[in-house]
């Protein structure tokens, strides 16, 4: 297992909660949490995690948003960001896969799948 930081920016608490606890204890990843895109961007540039997992639909910002901001700064750009999202469609993966978001999970996401799910999407071992 190697010690990656994931990043989870979701504004709902069981969410980045469930996030967690499902990656510390299966990948044994470092897990940081934020409630909004706006904490999201500056722990992403304080921590420098290795990858982002981002709920699409948050107040405020959202993480279409959010992704533009960080993709529009230079100390958060090369960090991969995966979407976590309750609507998911072919068309919606090909417009991330456009704007060069690594992956798209759908909400609910199974809890123990969850950091294969992100492992596979960014080529870590697991």
């Amino acid at each position: 297992m190697t010690n990656k930081k994931v990043l989870v920016i979701d504004n709902e608490e069981y969410i980045q909660e469930v996030a967690k606890i499902c990656l510390e204890t299966v990948a044994g990843w470092q897990v940081l949490t934020a409630g909004s895109g706006k904490e999201g961007i500056s722990k992403a540039e304080n921590d420098q995690p290795d990858a982002i997992l981002l709920d699409v639909m948050m107040p405020e910002m959202d993480g279409l948003a959010t992704f533009e901001k960080l993709q529009n700064n230079q100390a958060t750009k090369a960090i991969p960001v995966i979407l976590l999202t309750a609507k998911i469609q072919a068309s919606d993966r090909r417009r991330y896969a456009q704007l060069g978001i690594k992956a798209a999970i759908a909400k609910p996401f199974n809890p123990l799948e969850l950091a294969s799910q992100v492992a596979s999407a960014l080529g870590w071992n697991l």
